[in-house]
């Protein structure tokens, strides 16, 4: 009978064991940390205002019976590599780390407070625990890590799922602009055109006329800039489609059309003889046209030549765009290629409607071909942008700007 004892007090001194436990201690005080993480997301305002506890609690108690369940789980070394490197195979169901993500982003909460959430549940789950032990002992320590592995997973999931349904309504963004405005843009555009082959008009009606059509034109061209900074933005690079095309051809072509549409500007091309054939994506390559000769049109000295220049030299081809003007200033060189940034203003009356869109997307077009693009500003040279493109798909370059 004395070795009865023993066996009678192992189960309390067991559950004693398990009790000061990690996942026993947030098992058994839910309450104070549901509490602290109300708390906190109380205080991201100005979303959080108004919001109800339960709102605010959302998918807590699911979340923190994940952490539970994940510690506890059994993990083999290879298991543990795999989810530090934050690849474990998930389910096809839905998460409650998901699910919180989805709420957040439909109640107003920016990613960085989403993020910080998980954050304030760390701190504040190990202070609260860290008050009932006076010392860790090994077993502690990974609880400790497979706690912080749970808390990452579940962020993790949370910061997928934001990051995808953002993506999918900068899709639904682009899909808009393209058919729901552009296709008034069209009708505008059509209807300026056709007023003056349905009778004649006087000089005042020619001119609100044309005035239209410029008008649905610049509309039509600032949707084709947001979609491709969007795509630029959210998606990577923007797509190119390379095609063989003579670029001396397509630069004869792109500047008669320049010249037509600005008849009081005076435009030189060199196109030098040589081999000048690639493959390119010549939509593209007229939009970097366009960007640029419409940049030295509208920045340039109305009385000075815009010159362009184009240039073989073996496995690329060079373009250069000179106009003489007020010299970009040094401080904005680094930043002239950034979204929504715009040269120095000028009479022009449509510069304060420029965006500053242009040359972002030319960026963004040269850098697809694996091409780089310079600009040097002076008083004495003027601003030149040089843009380089390699014949075929290469290596991306490295951009010096």
């Amino acid at each position: 009978m004395p070795n009865e004892e023993p066996n009678s007090t192992a189960p309390t001194e067991q559950k004693r064991e398990g009790d000061r436990r990690l996942p026993a201690f947030i098992s058994q005080n839910i309450k104070p940390i549901v509490v602290e993480w109300e708390e906190f997301a109380r205080t991201l305002t100005p979303t959080s205002d108004g919001m109800t506890p339960l709102a605010l609690r959302d998918h807590i108690r699911q979340i923190l019976q994940f952490i539970v369940a994940d510690i506890q789980s059994d993990q083999t070394p290879k298991e543990e590599t795999i989810k530090s490197k934050g690849k474990k195979v998930r389910t096809k169901t839905s998460t409650a780390a998901e699910v919180h993500a989805a709420l957040r982003l439909s109640g107003g909460f920016n990613i960085g407070q989403m993020v910080s959430e998980y954050r304030a549940l760390r701190a504040s789950v190990i202070k609260l625990w860290r008050r009932t032990i006076p010392l860790m002992d090994e077993k502690d320590f990974d609880d400790l890590t497979r706690f912080n592995e749970a808390i990452d997973q579940a962020m993790t999931e949370s910061v997928t799922y934001y990051t995808d349904e953002v993506l999918r309504s900068k899709d639904l963004f682009i899909g808009i602009l393209g058919h729901d405005l552009r296709s008034p843009v069209q009708a505008i555009t059509l209807s300026a055109e056709l007023m003056p082959r349905l009778g004649s008009l006087n000089e005042r009606q020619e001119m609100l006329a044309g005035g239209m059509f410029d008008s649905a034109r610049r509309i039509g061209g600032l949707i084709d800039n947001l979609m491709d900074v969007t795509r630029a933005r959210f998606g990577g690079s923007l797509p190119i489609v390379r095609s063989a095309m003579n670029f001396g051809y397509v630069a004869h072509q792109l500047v008669d059309e320049m010249r037509a549409a600005h008849p009081l500007r005076t435009i030189k091309l060199d196109v030098p003889p040589g081999d000048l054939e690639g493959e390119w994506d010549k939509a593209r390559i007229g939009q970097v046209f366009s960007n640029l000769l419409g940049n030295a049109i509208q920045y340039g000295f109305k009385d000075g030549s815009i010159d362009v220049g184009v240039t073989c030299d073996g496995d690329a081809v060079t373009l250069m765009i000179n106009n003489q003007g007020v010299p970009i200033p040094p401080e904005k060189i680094g930043t002239i290629f950034n979204p929504l940034t715009r040269a120095p203003a000028t009479t022009d009356q449509h510069a304060s409607m420029n965006l500053g869109l242009g040359l972002y997307i030319t960026h963004e077009i040269v850098v697809a071909h694996n091409g780089t693009i310079q600009v040097s500003s002076s008083e004495q040279q003027g601003t030149t942008f040089t843009v380089r493109f390699p014949r075929f798909n290469s290596e991306p370059a490295l951009d010096p700007v």
